[in-house]
C-alpha cells in the first residue's frame, strides 16, 4: 500500500520541484552575468571620470623639482596664474597692473623649477621656486612641552613671504581627468617650457617673429625694450645720459671708430632712436616705430602729503587775523618797539624794560 502511494505521489513532487530548480538556475546565471559586467563598468568609469590615485602619484613624482624656462611673467604675491583651455589669467591690462604693483617673481625666459605639486578637485597646483609662502621645515613643526605639559613656542607661526616664488593652477571644468605626464606638459606650454635648451632660446620663443629675427641678427629696432637690446647687442661698452628739452634719455653706444658705431637712444623702457655711423661716413637714422609691444605702464603710488599738525597757540578759534602774524604759519611775532621818547635801559629792550621805563616817566 505504501509502495502504491509512493508511486502515485512521485510525479507530483517532481512536477513542483522543476520550476523552482529552473528559477534558481536562472537567478544564479543572472548574478554571474552581473558580476562579470560590474568590474568592466567600474573600470570604464574610473578611466573617464577622475584621475586615479596611481596616476596622481606618478604626476607628482614626475613634476616635482622639474626644471623649466618661463614663457610668461609670474607676478609676486598670492594670486599667481591660472591656466584653463590655453588662456592665462590675469592677462592684458590686469597683468600689467599686477606687475607694476607687485613686481615680477619670474620673468619670461628665466630658469625656474617646480617645487611642489598638489592635485585638487578641479585643478593641479604647481608652485614655482618655493611658492609665494615659504613652507616650514620638519624641525620647525616639532613641539616642545615643559614640565607642566604646556607647549613651548619654538618660533613665530606667521607665514614668511617668498618674493621669488609664485604658482600656476592648471584648471579643468569639473574634475581632473585621467592624464599622462606628457599630456600635462602639453597643457602647460603657454606658461612653462620644458624643451628649451638654454635661457636665450626660451626668451626668444616668447617674442614676435620679427623681433626674434632681429635679435638673432644682432640688430636693434625702434620700439624694443632695453632687455631686448641686451639680448641683441649685449652690454653696451659706453652709456651717456643726456637731456633733450624736458626729456631725459640714455644713449647706449656700441663700437668704436674705425668700425661702425651704433647709437641707441632709450627713453623710459623703449628705444626711440637708432643711429648708425658707417665706416665710409654714411649716417643712418631711424625714428619710426618698428616693433609694436604692449606698453608696460608703471603706476606710481601717489599718496597725499601728510598734513602737519598746527603749532600750539594761546588764541581761541576764530581769533586769527591777517594783520597779526600767526606762529603756526612759521612767522614769529616781532618784539614790541618802544616809542622814541621813552628812554631805553642799557641792558637791552623788551617788555620788562618798557615797564621800568614807564614807571620812570611817571611824576
Amino acid at each position: 500500500m505504501r509502495a502504491f502511494w509512493g508511486l502515485v505521489l512521485l510525479p507530483v513532487v517532481l512536477l513542483f520541484m522543476a520550476p523552482t530548480r529552473a528559477f534558481g538556475q536562472t537567478q544564479s546565471s543572472g548574478q554571474s552575468a552581473a558580476a562579470d559586467a560590474g568590474p568592466q563598468s567600474q573600470s570604464s568609469q574610473s578611466h573617464t571620470a577622475r584621475m586615479s590615485k596611481q596616476t596622481r602619484l606618478e604626476i607628482i613624482r614626475d613634476f616635482e623639482m622639474q626644471l623649466f624656462y618661463a614663457r610668461t611673467a609670474f607676478p609676486m604675491g598670492h594670486r599667481g596664474l591660472k591656466l584653463k583651455d590655453g588662456l592665462i589669467s590675469p592677462n592684458g591690462e590686469q597683468m600689467r597692473q599686477e606687475m607694476a604693483l607687485w613686481g615680477p617673481a619670474v620673468k619670461p625666459g628665466d630658469p625656474a623649477h617646480i617645487s611642489f605639486v598638489q592635485i585638487k578637485e578641479d585643478h593641479i597646483h604647481f608652485e614655482i621656486n618655493g611658492g609665494p609662502v615659504r613652507r616650514k621645515k620638519w624641525y620647525q613643526r616639532v613641539e616642545i612641552s615643559g614640565a607642566s605639559g604646556v607647549p613651548v613656542n619654538s618660533g613665530s607661526d606667521q607665514p614668511i613671504e617668498n618674493p621669488h616664488g609664485s604658482f600656476v593652477d592648471l584648471c579643468f571644468d569639473r574634475y581632473v581627468p585621467e592624464l599622462t605626464a606628457q599630456q600635462v606638459r602639453e597643457l602647460l606650454i603657454p606658461v612653462l617650457d620644458f624643451k628649451a635648451q638654454n635661457k636665450e632660446q626660451a626668451y626668444l620663443d616668447t617674442l614676435p617673429p620679427n623681433v626674434k629675427a632681429a635679435i638673432v641678427a644682432h640688430q636693434v629696432l625702434v620700439g624694443m625694450s632695453p632687455e631686448m637690446v641686451l639680448h641683441a647687442k649685449g652690454k653696451p661698452p659706453k652709456k651717456v645720459r643726456e637731456k633733450d628739452g624736458e626729456t631725459d634719455y640714455e644713449e647706449w653706444i656700441y663700437g668704436e671708430p674705425p668700425q661702425d658705431v651704433d647709437f641707441v637712444r632709450i627713453v623710459g623702457d623703449e628705444v626711440v632712436r637708432v643711429e648708425i655711423m658707417r665706416v665710409g661716413g654714411e649716417k643712418i637714422v631711424r625714428t619710426e616705430r618698428e616693433v609694436t609691444l604692449p606698453k608696460q605702464e608703471k603706476e606710481a603710488k601717489t599718496e597725499p602729503p601728510e598734513a602737519k599738525p598746527d603749532a600750539p597757540s594761546l588764541r581761541r578759534p576764530g581769533e586769527d587775523s591777517e594783520d597779526v602774524p600767526n606762529p603756526a604759519n612759521g612767522a614769529s611775532p616781532a618784539p614790541p618797539i618802544a616809542p622814541p621818547d621813552v628812554p631805553q635801559s642799557p641792558g637791552g629792550s623788551g617788555p620788562g624794560y618798557l615797564v621800568a621805563a614807564a614807571h620812570a616817566l611817571e611824576p
